[in-house]
């Protein structure tokens, strides 16, 4: 969504308009439900947690600062709403059957039964493996290799500086390479 479009949304909810909150949903659900799942774990968990999150920016919506972008206010909130979650010890990171739409990329569309077979076991591994990391190595790997967002936006979303941004992500990647590394010295 174009910057000047969203603040102009959140201008008229923030005068009451509940409607003009529904393009900003359907603009950060997809991330928001991705992150929430790569955090999670679990479609059914991830989608209350969205849908609670989408509550609170909603009713924080007077306080927020039309100066500042939506998506890092907005993921920030998602992300603690995930926390409680996980600590509230109704929700535990639990690998399960994740939806078609979640997992299949464009791409994957363009291979054979066998390359799809492969990739799909490739990201249950993956799954599997993320599940066993912390979930502060869980959560900074969601936000950068499956969402994709750059180190500023990592500390913006995290509330944390760019380097430790860069300090989180290596230990990591690193926690993430031993476990498929043990995973794979365990299947062979």
């Amino acid at each position: 969504m174009l910057p000047d479009l969203e603040r102009e949304l959140l201008r008229k909810c923030q005068a009451g308009n509940s409607r003009f909150f529904e393009p900003i949903v359907r603009a950060y659900e997809p991330s928001g439900l991705r992150i929430a799942l790569g955090m999670l774990g679990n479609p059914d968990d991830a989608r209350d947690a969205l849908q609670d999150a989408f509550v609170k920016a909603w009713q924080s919506l007077g306080r927020f600062d039309l100066k500042r972008p939506f998506g890092p206010w907005f993921y920030r909130i998602l992300r603690n709403q995930c926390r409680d979650a996980l600590r509230s010890r109704k929700v535990r990171f639990r690998v399960e059957a994740l939806d078609e739409q979640l997992e299949m990329r464009p791409a994957d569309a363009e291979y054979g039964p066998e390359r799809r077979r492969e990739r799909k076991s490739a990201r249950e591994r993956l799954w599997k493996a993320l599940s066993e990391l912390s979930e502060d190595h869980r959560e900074i790997l969601v936000l950068k290799e499956i969402e994709g967002f750059r180190y500023g936006e990592i500390a913006g979303i995290l509330g944390i500086p760019e380097g430790t941004v860069a300090s989180r992500l290596f230990h990591a990647r690193r926690a993430l390479a031993a476990v498929l590394k043990g995973t794979e010295a365990h299947d062979a």
